[in-house]
């Protein structure tokens, strides 16, 4: 089991950065590809970035390519997601995922540990 606790959501205005925080517990041992999806109100959970055990390979959606930037410190077990040139649009809970193969994967079907989300908010 692993345990992801979020932090570093707020209130933003347009144009501004926020750095998202996903600490891990429990069993960090194993070699997870990690993720954020977003979720804004009365939409799906969308993917926003994945990021590979090793942290050499990133992957990013459309909407959040050359703004975000996903990382991790695997000594520290926390995945980071730093965010620029925030917009309204980007507007969700922000959630943290752990997928158990080591594969990256774009649907959140695929992340077996979730944690609890985060609100960013950007106001225009």
């Amino acid at each position: 089991q692993v345990q992801l606790v979020e932090s570093g959501g707020g209130l933003v205005q347009a144009g501004g950065s926020l750095r998202l925080s996903c600490a891990a517990s429990g069993r960090t041992s194993s070699r997870y590809v990690m993720g954020w999806f977003r979720q804004a109100p009365g939409k799906e959970r969308e993917f926003v970035a994945a990021i590979s055990w090793s942290g050499s390979n990133t992957y990013y959606a459309d909407s959040v390519k050359g703004r975000f930037t996903i990382s991790r410190d695997n000594a520290k077990n926390t995945l980071y997601l730093q965010m620029s040139s925030l917009k309204p649009e980007d507007t969700a809970v922000y959630y943290c995922a752990a997928r158990t193969v080591p594969v990256p994967s774009f649907t959140r079907y695929e992340y077996d540990y979730w944690g609890q989300g985060t609100q960013v908010t950007v106001s225009s």
